[in-house]
Order: structure tokens, then C-alpha cells, then sequence
């Protein structure tokens, strides 16, 4: 830059601009590196940009995730053990035990849906990681949704002449459970049908770093996979709370309320904080979302009648439980 009060042969070393650099000493211009490159600290030479991503190689944040999913499967697995060994057990019969069995599945599958958002991403897994967390958690709440059907239908039907007898079928919880479900699969379809997630590289955020992160492709079947699980979720949670005090020993309604309170809770708190991060941040903010509303579904409904089945036992026999309901 010439000097305007001396003379014209005189300068100042000014140097180069963000993003610019200049491998030529006393040159009047500068050369903008490219898109996927940044300048050196002396900006004399462009590098490339450093990849961002939740790596399993470089993060710790990654393997501590993977630990968390992993114990979740496993306490996942061993509660489908004990609930398969005393299968014939009136804890485990009541509220309908394939039920319990399907949300167990279904929890499995959400812990296992985290390792679909570790590592790079790439057009596959990000269209895998937006629908997969929607559809097990779509089973998992719809089967709270028919549990909780069926002990207010129960409740009811135990009136004399009672109109609600012909709706104690075996039909009716696995219809609510493939509607509710084929529903949020039928919108995750046309999702992937006309607007998919897709591998985005963004490299204006952060000066000097290149994030790999997915795009949703289409924000507003983003939010309807969220705002359908959503009123899943708030269906149950309010169901579940009217008939939560019904007087019957089998009734689980209290644990599926505050299971659902849990999950509102967190998914509730997660929209604002996944909004307002970027990069792999935001990945991790997703990621506690499924992994919390998971140990959320499986501690409120299945603990309780774990601590029952192993330590309680006198409490898991029918005479008991019947005796206890007329009292």
C-alpha cells in the first residue's frame, strides 16, 4: 500500500485479506484461495480446508456415544430376557406382553439408529439417519398409545352390559400400532420420494473448516416426521394421565405417563438447541435426543416391573394382585 505524504516509491506490508494469500513478496494484489482451501498463518500458500464431522477416529465424543448406545442394547437385551423367562407371569401378561415385546424391539433399534449418525456422512446414512429415529420411535410410542387404549377399554368394559366389550379383541392394539406406524413410514416415503436428505458441505460457517453435515433436503417433511411424533407422543401422554389412577393392579398408565414426559420433555428441549448449533454440535445435540428419550422409555415402563420380577416376586401372582385391586 503506497504511502500518500512521502513518496510514491515508499509502501507499507499490509497482508492479504482473510481467505486471500499472496506467494510473491511485494506484490500489489492477492489471490482468493479456493472453496476448499484456506491460507496458512502466513498467508503465502493456501491448504486445504480440515474436515469437520463426528469422527470415530479423532472424537472422544464418538466413542462415548457408541459406549452409551451400546450399554443401552445390552440392558435392552437383557430386560427382553428376563420379560421372555417369566413370560407366563400376570406382570408380564398384563397390558399385553407382545406388546412389551415390540417396544423393546423397537428401543433396541433406536440405540442402534446412533451409530448411523457417527462417523462421515454420505447420501445413504443421512437419509437413513432422518427416517430411522422417526419410524422406531413412531413403534415404540404407538405401542404405548394401544397399551394405554387397552387399560381404559379394559376399565370400561367392566360395567354390566358395556358397549366397549366388543373392542377387547386381540385386534385392537397391534391396528393402532400398524396405523400409527404406517402413517409416519407413509411420510418418511414420500420424504425420500420427492425432497431427500443429502450430504451437504458447508464451507462458509467456520473460517478454515469444511463441515460434512447432512441437509434435510426438505424442511417441511422434516418437521411433519417431527411434529407427527410428536402428537404421538402428546396423545399418549394425555391419555395416559386420565387413566392413570384406574383402580386396577395391572395398570401401568403411571409409567407410561411419566415415560411420556420424559420423552416430550427432551424432544421438547432439543428443537431449540438443535436450531441454534451447527456442525458436528448439532449432530451430538440429535444424537442425546434419541439416546435420552430411549433410556427415558425403557427405565419408566420396564424398571418398575423388573425390581418387581426379581426382587418383589410375592407381588407378581395373580391372587395377590386381585386381592390387592379389592382392597
Amino acid at each position: 500500500m503506497a504511502r500518500p505524504t512521502i513518496h510514491t516509491c515508499c509502501y507499507d506490508c499490509v497482508p492479504c485479506s482473510e481467505g486471500e494469500m499472496s506467494n510473491i513478496t511485494d506484490s500489489d494484489n492477492c489471490i482468493k484461495c479456493q472453496s476448499d482451501e484456506w491460507p496458512n498463518e502466513k498467508r503465502d500458500r493456501c491448504l486445504p480446508k480440515v474436515m469437520e464431522f463426528i469422527s470415530y477416529q479423532n472424537d472422544t465424543i464418538a466413542s462415548a456415544f457408541s459406549c452409551v448406545s451400546v450399554f443401552g442394547c445390552i440392558v435392552t437385551v437383557f430386560i427382553f430376557g428376563i420379560f421372555t423367562s417369566y413370560r407366563d407371569t400376570p406382570i408380564v401378561k398384563a397390558n399385553n406382553r407382545n406388546l412389551s415385546y415390540l417396544l423393546l424391539v423397537s428401543i433396541i433399534l433406536s440405540f442402534l439408529s446412533v451409530f448411523l449418525f457417527l462417523g462421515r456422512p454420505n447420501d445413504v446414512t443421512c437419509r437413513l439417519r432422518e427416517t430411522s429415529f422417526g419410524i422406531f420411535f413412531s413403534v415404540a410410542v404407538s405401542s404405548l398409545l394401544a397399551k394405554t387404549v387397552m387399560v381404559c377399554v379394559a376399565f370400561k368394559s367392566t360395567k354390566p352390559g358395556s358397549p366397549w366389550r366388543k373392542w377387547l379383541s386381540v385386534k385392537l392394539p397391534y391396528t393402532i400400532v400398524s396405523l400409527c406406524s404406517s402413517f409416519q413410514a407413509l411420510i418418511c416415503i414420500i420424504w425420500l420420494s420427492i425432497s431427500p436428505p443429502f450430504q451437504d458441505l458447508d464451507t462458509d460457517s467456520y473460517p478454515g473448516k469444511i463441515i460434512i453435515q447432512c441437509n434435510e433436503g426438505s424442511d417441511i417433511w422434516f418437521y411433519s416426521m417431527l411434529g407427527y411424533l410428536g402428537l404421538l407422543a402428546a396423545v399418549s401422554l394425555v391419555l395416559a394421565f386420565m387413566v392413570r389412577t384406574l383402580p386396577d393392579s395391572f395398570n401401568e398408565a403411571k409409567y407410561i405417563t411419566f415415560s411420556m414426559l420424559v420423552f416430550c420433555s427432551v424432544w421438547i428441549s432439543m428443537i431449540p438447541a438443535y436450531l441454534s448449533t451447527r456442525g458436528k454440535n448439532m449432530v451430538a445435540v440429535e444424537i442425546f435426543a434419541v439416546m435420552a428419550s430411549s433410556a427415558g422409555l425403557l427405565g419408566c415402563v420396564f424398571f418398575p416391573k423388573c425390581f418387581i420380577i426379581l426382587f418383589k416376586s410375592e407381588m407378581n401372582r395373580k391372587a395377590d394382585l386381585l386381592g390387592k385391586r379389592e382392597n
